[in-house]
């Protein structure tokens, strides 16, 4: 986060702090001079998307739910464009997950109820949204709940609920607090959010049911919130909540499914390794693969290529997507229409191998040694269902060669399994990039070596196929429906 420059104003908000930007606007903590109000503010630098953005705005300003953040103001004059909007208090979700603050059942249960019927209004009143992650669910130390203001211009689709829910259900689990009254009611409802066991998917509507009757069985009043810090003020009433007795609580049933008729399974576990958290490469200038230098954004880049098992839950949701209809939700818009699967090459035996910790074509698999047989376009779905992105070759580069003098020093590893003793790794922590299987990477790009010729997909990192690959190794390819054993990806993150 980067200070204003000094008392700069947009009409009457005077601009404090950059929080973001990108290439269609940056977003700035501002205070609003006439009431003393910190707010955030977007202003629009591309004005050529000035339509779309004034429909966006347009949209959000229509919202009126006491959960949802509010539009304050908009402007729009020539070559000024920007709103401001509602700073919502307390921490993210995802800022919990981050932190690894879990929240008890019965609380998570609560908020999952709430951010289901501030859904049912946008349903009711057909607003088109973005996708609700955990970063767009807000809860201060008083167990205040709000949402981000998330709608867009736009006519919604019942594959917005499908998505939302699905995605919910993916996300949610990492911040369930375990073994605690309620923890397996609430991971049975997630399972089922995510499709498992179910011949179609659930709606808002019983998502709400299913929260309501895990908050009744587990019927003491809900504690406090962690405290947080907090900036800016919210509108909500704040409603204060008495400590759990969850003690009190020793049974634990399952969720009577009476809004549908049905009793799906509780999820089953299957037994995965750890993976290392994702790497944070901070802002500044890196060298290139191709001899420059070049400024990056900070940055998160997954600690290890993607795993079989991250993959399978992948093809789990859009399994549920399809029954509605919906398994192209993912897809890149110039993915070819005769593409209709993102299943790796021979995926049924590949992914039974891993389950049973068994042999693949000659190598020993689990669910945690990287996919492969996935080409370009299942690449950008599976990142695109992350609300990420592929790595270009510079983010790529940048992170690989952070603390690494001589890249061709890294030991190139073997296929195998991610593990705390794999030896194919940087000093930041990132496995894989001298060995293990070469990476998709972003965006096409010259080849050095013709530096006037076409732009080519680019495929960067060492191979276990290829002996002498390493760190340094490329390659460039025309065809981004290419296919290999030995060729998978990782993912890139924001900072935040």
């Amino acid at each position: 986060m980067n200070p204003a420059p000094e008392e700069r104003l947009l009409g009457e908000y005077r601009l404090q702090q950059l929080l973001d930007e990108n290439s269609l606007c940056r977003t700035w903590l501002a205070e609003q001079v006439s009431v003393s109000r910190r707010v955030l503010v977007d202003e629009l630098l591309d004005h050529s998307r000035r339509d779309s953005f004034l429909a966006d705005v347009r949209a959000k300003a229509s919202v009126d739910h006491p959960l949802i953040g509010s539009v304050y103001e908009a402007v729009a004059e020539p070559g000024l464009c920007f709103f401001a909007h509602e700073l919502l208090p307390g921490m993210t979700l995802g800022e919990r997950k981050n932190l690894s603050q879990p929240l008890v059942p019965v609380r998570l249960s609560h908020v999952l109820r709430r951010v289901a019927e501030a859904n049912l209004q946008h349903e009711a009143l057909s607003h088109a949204t973005s996708l609700i992650g955990l970063d767009s669910i807000h809860l201060d130390e008083h167990g205040v709940i709000r949402l981000e203001n998330l709608a867009i211009a736009g006519p919604r689709t019942p594959e917005q609920s499908v998505r939302d829910i699905v995605h919910l259900g993916s996300s949610l689990p990492a911040i369930v607090s375990s073994s605690l009254p309620g923890s397996t009611r609430l991971l049975t409802l997630l399972s089922w959010m995510r499709g498992e066991g179910l011949d179609a998917p659930i709606s808002w509507t019983q998502v709400r049911e299913f929260c309501e009757q895990i908050e009744q069985q587990l019927a003491d009043p809900l504690p406090p919130a962690p405290a947080t810090q907090i900036v800016g003020h919210s509108r909500g009433k704040k409603t204060p909540f008495g400590l759990i007795t969850a003690a009190t609580v020793i049974a634990i049933v399952a969720i009577a499914a009476v809004a549908i008729n049905m009793r799906p399974p509780a999820p089953s576990s299957k037994p995965r390794a750890s993976l290392p958290d994702a790497v944070l490469v901070p802002e500044g200038k890196y060298p290139t693969p191709d001899g420059s230098e070049e400024k990056l954004r900070a940055f998160r880049i997954s600690a290890n290529e993607v795993t079989i098992g991250q993959y399978a839950d992948f093809l789990d949701t859009l399994q549920v997507l399809a029954k509605d209809k919906h398994e192209r939700t993912f897809d890149a818009e110039t993915q070819p229409a005769e593409k209709s699967t993102h299943a790796p090459d021979d995926w049924a035996a590949l992914l039974a191998a891993a389950k049973a910790n068994g042999v693949w074509k000659n190598q020993s698999v689990t669910l945690d040694s990287p996919v492969t047989g996935v080409d370009w376009w299942d690449a950008a779905a599976y990142v695109e269902w992350k609300q990420a992105h592929l790595p270009t070759q510079e983010e790529w580069f940048a992170a690989m060669k952070k603390d690494v003098n001589v890249p061709t020093a890294i030991v190139p590893g073997a296929f195998a399994p991610v593990t705390a003793e794999t030896t194919d790794r940087t000093p930041n922590g990132l496995i894989g990039m001298a060995g293990s299987v070469c990476e998709w990477t972003r965006r096409p790009a010259p080849n050095p070596a013709n530096p006037l010729g076409e732009r080519l997909w680019v495929i960067i990192g060492g191979s276990y196929l290829k002996p002498g690959s390493n760190a340094l190794s490329r390659e460039w390819t025309h065809d981004r429906s290419l296919r290999r054993p030995d060729l998978g990806f990782r993912v890139v993150s924001d900072a935040d």
